[in-house]
């Protein structure tokens, strides 16, 4: 007992000198009180040394910063990169051999089911923890599994459109083009969904629409599409084709893939693994239906070289960034992202592959970064009285339509 607890005590008096604690107690309680006061002043070091003090709040700020725009930066180098390393890849052959999509796009989701294997594996630490996590999502989840089947299919469908797309289109033109599944994704989120769009939003559709006919319409290509096609109209045309109807499946897919798989524990690595196993089989049926003779001619890996290998790497990649990218950025990033992913690929093309944007197609291109920048503007929502402006993050969903 601590001397001020003593002083706060009234002195027992000679009257009452029976009921009062003798000296032995007084002495016990004394002693616990002591061994109390020691443990209490050891702990601390009897659990081994102390943990190091939390970083100031400035640190913490300039860390998560680091990581957005740091995640940001390899977002825009993976779109910017792809579709550039994608149509240099289709328009300069190897001893005039151009490779098979059907291939690449074979080990492209082998690649990415390789590093989503290895991203598990460091996660659980150990073999069996890789094989329980594994078993866990893909035979002990029949359902899903089966349910997973159709996202798998239409995104093996989907990459095999955009190689097709990149060897008809320039980069510049595709990457404008491609942002058409902004509005795909509207649309079936409207019909599958039931999800309510404002006025500002359905505005910033109409405005995509039509900055992207300006673009088709202005007609800019580069040198590849000038001096490698005879009929540029009708290649352009098959372009256009392939780009919408991968805009119809991404769009799909992503709102069908949210629909099934609402409130799902499962990480987007086992996410991913998930639908490698059904795209790996459809896209090796692919080849073997569609390039069956080619293979046979010219091998599985004919006109294959380091920017191919570079193009089946990016892509592979850009599952993980993307996965970085919607844990710590929001969705005034992503929309620089695409952003600047257009004004990139223009650049780089002007210089690279000699493309000549005119006027008609610079006006496309800003429109497009306009309704983008619509799309993804945070909404005033009335409650009683009060105006309030969504949060960006903190555990809120962010919107997936812009990617």
């Amino acid at each position: 007992m601590s001397y001020a607890h003593h002083m706060q005590e009234p002195p027992p008096s000679h009257l009452d000198m029976d009921s009062s604690p003798s000296i032995e107690s007084l002495h016990e309680r004394h002693k616990k009180s002591l061994r109390k006061t020691m443990t209490t002043t050891a702990a601390p070091t009897s659990t081994g040394p102390a943990s190091p003090p939390p970083l100031p709040h400035n640190v913490r700020q300039d860390h998560h910063a680091l990581i957005k725009y740091g995640s940001l930066l390899l977002l825009v180098g993976q779109m910017v990169g792809l579709v550039l390393l994608m149509r240099y890849t289709r328009t300069h052959t190897v001893d005039s051999q151009l490779y098979l999509a059907s291939t690449a796009v074979f080990m492209m989701e082998v690649s990415k089911f390789g590093l989503c294997i290895l991203v598990i594996y460091l996660e659980t630490q150990s073999l069996e923890g890789l094989a329980a996590e594994i078993h866990k999502h893909t035979v002990g989840s029949p359902t899903e599994m089966m349910k997973l089947c159709v996202p798998s299919f239409l995104y093996t469908v989907q990459n095999n459109l955009l190689y097709l797309a990149l060897t008809n289109l320039d980069a510049a033109t595709y990457q404008i083009l491609y942002q058409l599944k902004i509005l795909t994704t509207a649309i079936f989120s409207k019909t599958m969904l039931q999800r309510q769009f404002s006025r500002t939003k359905w505005f910033s559709l109409l405005v995509l629409t039509a900055g992207v006919a300006v673009v088709q319409l202005s007609g800019s290509g580069d040198s590849s599409s000038s001096s490698s096609h005879h009929n540029q109209d009708g290649n352009r045309a098959v372009g256009l084709a392939a780009v919408l109807c991968a805009a119809c499946t991404s769009g799909f897919s992503g709102v069908y893939f949210e629909k099934i798989l609402k409130g799902s524990d499962a990480s987007v690595f086992v996410r991913n693994v998930q639908m490698g196993i059904p795209s790996m089989m459809i896209a090796l049926g692919t080849v073997y239906m569609q390039d069956y003779r080619e293979v046979v001619q010219r091998g599985f890996f004919g006109g294959y070289n380091v920017a191919v290998w570079g193009v089946i790497f990016v892509q592979a990649v850009g599952g993980l960034i993307v996965a970085v990218v919607v844990k710590y950025a929001d969705n005034v990033l992503k929309v620089f992202a695409s952003s600047f992913s257009i004004i990139f690929s223009c650049l780089i093309s002007t210089i690279l592959f000699d493309f000549r944007p005119n006027g008609l197609f610079l006006l496309g291109a800003a429109l497009v970064c306009l309704s983008t920048a619509l799309y993804s503007k945070p909404e005033k929502r009335v409650v009683g009285s009060r105006v309030i402006l969504p949060m960006v993050g903190g555990g809120v969903r962010k919107s997936s339509l812009v990617m």
